[in-house]
């Protein structure tokens, strides 16, 4: 009896030890909006296991906050302060995103130049700045811009190519002092709409691996269409055939590969209006040639459909440990039209490399976050 006893003593440690213990996945529930009131947001899953949000808020630099399940937030204050008499920058300090690159923090955002002589309304540059944690504090890694174009730039994107192990930098060129002639403008012009109608763009170049400046001449990617007849005419310029604005945008964008084609999303339309939308673009190659899709735009206000959210755009995608993607975006409440508000919907890719975004959502929604 004893000598069973121990064979089946035996045969359960075995058993043991050669069953593969399943890993744990910590599940979330996150209801849109997330309690955040950003524009621009970024949102970084740090090596520490955390997520680190940053977005638009200050006016004197950038804050952060931090959580564990996407859902509660705790703030981290103030991680960049800019705007001091020392500093390149003077105000109007936009759109962060940080990297994590070899045991450093890499923030890179917008702001006004101090140097202005020919005291321009918009002079807007790009900067980075340096950190040994993602809270901060961030020190410019340079006292200057990140390069000196003859037009305001806004938005930086940053996209890490393994396959070619270069780096690129996108960014949009302002729709200040862009006047573009296009059957759009003629129509509108004709209207009696808006006498002109200014536009941004948005540009890709290769940057330096030390980020101290950037290789060769930009490359023109996405500009709003100038034919009435492209499918993509319509939705782009909804603020100006709405009245909104006499401008068309098309700014925000951010870059990511799956498999061989890279994805470059963008915004179009007035940040501050309703109608600001999310489209797509697909490339060979990260500098483009990019073709916009023929299923934009992939995310847009539901206002119109019952809903109650508007003003959908400035996103970034983040893939999550369990490989799912997630479109991070800010948006306006209808109920409360003036504040931006941060949302999280998943961000599908089909067979056939058609992307989709499951949102605007404003429902309970399960992340698996480890």
């Amino acid at each position: 009896m004893k000598k069973l006893f121990l064979f089946a003593l035996l045969c359960t440690c075995i058993l043991s030890c050669n069953t593969k213990k399943e890993p744990s996945t910590t599940v979330s529930t996150v209801t849109n909006p997330i309690p955040l009131k950003l524009g621009d947001p970024f949102l970084l899953h740090a090596s520490d296991g955390r997520y680190y949000m940053y977005g638009t808020s200050l006016s004197d630099g950038f804050e952060a906050f931090v959580s564990d399940d996407l859902q509660q937030w705790d703030s981290c204050g103030q991680i960049y302060k800019g705007g001091s008499d020392t500093q390149w920058n003077k105000d109007c300090f936009w759109a962060p995103e940080v990297y994590e690159r070899n045991g450093k923090y890499y923030l890179f955002y917008s702001a006004n130049d101090r140097n202005n002589p020919t005291n321009e309304a918009e002079i807007f540059r790009i900067g980075v700045a340096v950190s040994d944690t993602p809270t901060g504090p961030f020190c410019d890694l340079y006292n200057r811009p990140l390069f000196t174009p003859d037009y305001p730039v806004i938005d930086a994107n940053v996209y890490f190519d393994d396959a070619n192990g270069r780096c690129y930098l996108y960014f949009s060129r302002c729709c200040y002092k862009h006047s573009v002639e296009s059957e759009i403008a003629d129509s509108l012009r004709a209207a009696g709409s808006f006498p002109e109608i200014e536009e941004s763009w948005v540009y890709g170049v290769e940057l330096k691996p030390d980020f101290s400046g950037i290789i060769g001449e930009p490359t023109l990617l996405l500009s709003p269409p100038t034919q009435l007849s492209d499918v993509q005419s319509e939705w782009e310029s909804r603020s100006a055939t709405h009245g909104e604005v006499g401008r068309r945008w098309t700014e925000g964008s951010f870059l990511f590969r799956e498999g061989d084609t890279y994805y470059i999303m963008y915004s179009a339309n007035c940040y501050q209006g309703r109608y600001y939308a999310v489209g797509y673009a697909t490339a060979d190659n990260p500098l483009g040639p990019f073709t916009k899709a023929m299923n934009n735009p992939v995310l847009e206000e539901n206002v119109s459909r019952g809903g109650r959210v508007m003003g959908t755009g400035h996103n970034m995608v983040l893939t999550m440990p369990d490989g799912n993607r997630y479109c991070v975006y800010h948006g306006r409440m209808s109920d409360n039209p003036d504040e931006r508000v941060v949302f999280i919907d998943r961000l599908m890719i089909d067979d056939n490399g058609i992307l989709t975004v499951e949102g605007p959502t404003t429902e309970p929604q399960e992340i698996s976050i480890d």
